[in-house]
């Protein structure tokens, strides 16, 4: 498996996997605040179906780490360690998050998701000596995220706006790049499916608090087959998806890696217009090409310079 993550093809192919797998929740959780009557402003609501998803995903994580991986899921000392993870990547995340979102636009939203990589690429440079920004990282992230804000920007007169909610929004970003990070670092020393389960566990009891304090209800939600097999899509994501992300990041550089970040929002927007039937505007094709050459300029014009000196 370490060979895989660490071969430059594999972790390509890995890093594309696990962020078209986040890029597909954006579809799947707009239908099911639609199937469940989730209305932008009720962000209790939203808290709570965030709380059952990532409650759901991590005990998904804990029984594969048993069962599959045979790894021990006992907490012992580790709790601090996984409290510490689960505030910064899912509680704190998500908080910020879905209030932001809900004073915000989603395609704002979308753009500013795309910041993950900058926020985690930034606190990189000042955190490890291995792996500062360089020219390459920042042509790089200057094209990635130029594509991000192409392929979200909106048409007509519509213009772009910043307050508080764009504010929570980066805050959100700031705290899931930093909560990588931290996963990294655990991720030495600690199994990284049982971690991860923990964290999303842990987190995930935060979320459910926080909404059911601004509900009034813990559980105000009519589920039907569709929205449980939604639920549990959502969670199956989640699981996947950070538990990958997480072993990428154990096992390579966060710059290699965090660039890949830049997919998520394009996947979004592609994924909403196959789902909900919206449409794809041009210029996101012209986005994910800007992405790709920011990848590319990372991943591989180094090698190229390298080989002419």
């Amino acid at each position: 498996m370490k060979k895989i993550l660490t071969d430059r093809f594999g972790m390509v192919v890995l890093a594309l996997v696990t962020t078209f797998l986040w890029g597909s929740a954006f579809p799947f959780i707009k239908k099911s605040y639609a199937l469940l009557s989730i209305t932008s402003t009720e962000y209790g609501e939203q808290l709570l179906f965030a709380s059952y998803r990532f409650f759901l995903a991590g005990v998904l994580l804990l029984i594969v780490s048993v069962l599959i991986f045979k790894q021990p899921i006992t907490l012992k000392k580790r709790t601090l360690a996984y409290s510490r993870l689960g505030f910064f990547l899912t509680f704190l995340q998500y908080v910020f998050f879905y209030i932001g979102l809900s004073l915000s636009t989603g395609v704002q939203g979308s753009i500013i998701a795309g910041s993950t990589s900058f926020f985690q690429m930034l606190l990189a440079h000042f955190r490890y000596e291995d792996d500062r920004l360089n020219r390459f990282k920042g042509l790089a992230l200057f094209l990635g995220f130029t594509g991000v804000i192409l392929a979200n920007w909106p048409q007509g007169s519509a213009g772009v706006s910043f307050g508080a909610g764009e504010i929570l929004l980066i805050l959100a970003m700031i705290s899931g790049a930093f909560g990588n990070l931290i996963a990294k670092e655990y991720s030495a020393s600690y199994p990284v499916a049982p971690m991860t389960g923990w964290a999303m566990v842990i987190g995930s009891i935060g979320l459910f608090t926080v909404g059911a304090v601004l509900n009034g209800d813990w559980f105000p939600f009519n589920f039907t087959s569709t929205t449980v097999w939604m639920l549990i899509y959502l969670a199956f994501l989640s699981a996947t998806g950070f538990t990958l992300w997480n072993l990428l990041m154990k096992y390579n550089p966060v710059s290699r890696v965090s660039l890949f970040m830049f997919f998520v929002p394009i996947y979004g927007v592609t994924l909403s217009a196959l789902i909900l039937g919206e449409s794809i505007p041009p210029q996101a094709f012209l986005g994910l090409v800007f992405v790709v050459a920011g990848i590319l300029v990372s991943t591989y014009l180094p090698i190229w310079f390298q080989k002419r000196s």
